[in-house]
């Protein structure tokens, strides 16, 4: 069955309509927009889903619909480096060899497994810790550009969750996910995936974002105001027990700055039991 068209035209109206709502305040009429976004384009390569959810209206997604993530990439993968790293700090693989440096736990690691790789950053953070290193990311063009620098055995254009459930090869002894929590919401799917892939006693890092109590309201995970889901700490421990893993630590960090003001977040560092 071939995909319905969409109509391009009718899409940007409407999505340009909805943005521009949502910036007046207009909630209630903003959320209309954006369902007429999604009746255009089921797919949601807008994320039209995620602002809803991040107006605090609707029910929170699971995820970021795997189209919205692989076209918000594809387009920023040029001046990704530059923005992330230069105009909002985001330092995190930087930090993840820090916390490994300071714990003793730099290895070798025969086989590396880096999840949403986007250009390299966390592999040219690991590279020297590692003897051989696989990338993943939905992004096309963030693929390319991480292919470039040379810093991975093997490349895969792939969304994390569906590559985890199949994978058939060697088991990995460290699997990173730097930037890739704030695009999901249910944790189990990753972290079980993650458990699946990797040799007993091998070490589970990644970085999250969380809100404010007001903002959490209680809940494991919400979208934020910046269209990124926000986990709360309790429910990453809860989700990494679940899949089989112990908390080596939970590190505050700043995970980047956003309109001048920093996003707080942990860096998480478990090992599989």
């Amino acid at each position: 069955m071939t995909a319905k068209k969409i109509d391009e035209d009718a899409l940007a109206e409407a999505y340009n309509r909805a943005l521009a709502l949502e910036k007046a305040g207009d909630i209630d009429a903003a959320v209309k927009a954006y369902e007429e976004v999604l009746a255009i384009d089921p797919e949601d390569h807008g994320g039209a889903a995620v602002r809803i959810a991040s107006m605090g209206r609707g029910e929170t997604p699971p995820k970021a619909p795997d189209a919205y993530v692989e076209t918000l990439f594809d387009q920023h993968a040029e001046a990704f480096e530059d923005i992330l790293v230069e105009q909002l700090g985001y330092c995190v693989p930087l930090l993840m060899r820090q916390r490994l440096q300071a714990l003793e736990l730099t290895g070798p690691y025969a086989r590396m497994l880096d999840l949403g790789c986007g250009t390299g950053l966390a592999g040219g953070a690991m590279r020297d810790m590692a003897g051989d290193i696989t990338g993943i990311d939905i992004s096309e063009n963030m693929v390319e550009i991480a292919h470039e620098k040379d810093l991975y055995e093997t490349l895969y254009v792939a969304e994390a969750e569906d590559f985890l459930e199949d994978n058939d090869e060697e088991p990995f002894d460290l699997v990173t996910a730097t930037d890739v929590l704030p695009y999901l919401g249910a944790l189990e799917p990753l972290f079980f995936g993650a458990a699946e892939n990797m040799n007993s006693g091998g070490l589970f890092i990644f970085s999250s974002e969380t809100g404010s109590d007001e903002l959490m309201a209680g809940r494991p995970y919400a979208v934020g105001p910046h269209q990124r889901f926000l986990h709360s700490e309790t429910y990453i421990r809860e989700r990494l027990s679940a899949t089989g893993f112990e908390v080596v630590e939970i590190t505050d960090i700043n995970v980047r700055m956003q309109d001048g003001e920093p996003s707080p977040g942990h860096l998480v560092i478990a090992r599989l039991s």
